[in-house]
């Protein structure tokens, strides 16, 4: 078996790029293994194939805006990881304009290229003082929705559950639960910064 047998063509218009109004009224695909069967469900069902002894565990990460511009817009970092308060690691695009001693601007904030990591390509980037994340911050949208991110995002794009801030990506099926669902559901709660 190639893992090729599991290409498949996906129209983009088939693509949401917007969140359902309420959740859990996205679909659901059911596999039955046992009677080799499909069913498409809505995620508000979800409950009802749940055993009596099942455990949700919850990944209660909060995203943060880790995505930044370059004041000219041409250039893009995202902190994977602040190993510092002004030393980020990043990915970056594009790539070519991010050579050690190269700089960007962020609002009043100037970052330095100061290395290129062997493993992943990111670069170590220092700043005089760190952009605001508030102000410039944006959040890194998956690379499948088109579209640039909007204030409702910075609600929709986190669970219901999400606590501990940290994370450049939501776990993103857990943004189906509502909060009304979640309470009828037994669960335990673990952080893990995607």
């Amino acid at each position: 078996m190639q893992t090729s047998d599991f290409d498949y063509e996906l129209p983009p218009e088939l693509i949401a790029q917007h969140p359902p109004e309420k959740r859990g009224d996205s679909r659901m695909m059911v596999v039955d293994r046992a009677a080799g069967t499909i069913t498409h469900r809505w995620f508000r069902d979800f409950p009802e194939y749940l055993r009596p002894d099942d455990l949700l565990v919850l990944n209660d990460t909060r995203v943060v805006a880790a995505r930044f511009f370059s004041n000219d817009g041409r250039r893009e970092i995202l902190r994977v990881e602040a190993l510092g308060e002004r030393l980020w690691k990043c990915l970056v695009k594009p790539g070519k304009k991010f050579k050690p001693g190269h700089t960007i601007e962020i609002g009043d904030s100037i970052g330095t290229v100061i290395a290129i990591c062997e493993e992943g390509g990111e670069r170590l980037i220092e700043f005089d003082t760190a952009p605001d994340e508030t102000v410039h911050g944006h959040l890194a949208l998956p690379p499948y929705i088109e579209r640039p991110d909007e204030i409702a995002d910075r609600e929709r794009y986190q669970t219901v559950f999400a606590r501990e801030a940290g994370a450049i990506a939501a776990p993103t099926a857990g943004l189906h639960f509502s909060e009304e669902m979640l309470a009828t559901l037994p669960h335990v709660f673990v952080t893990l910064h995607v």
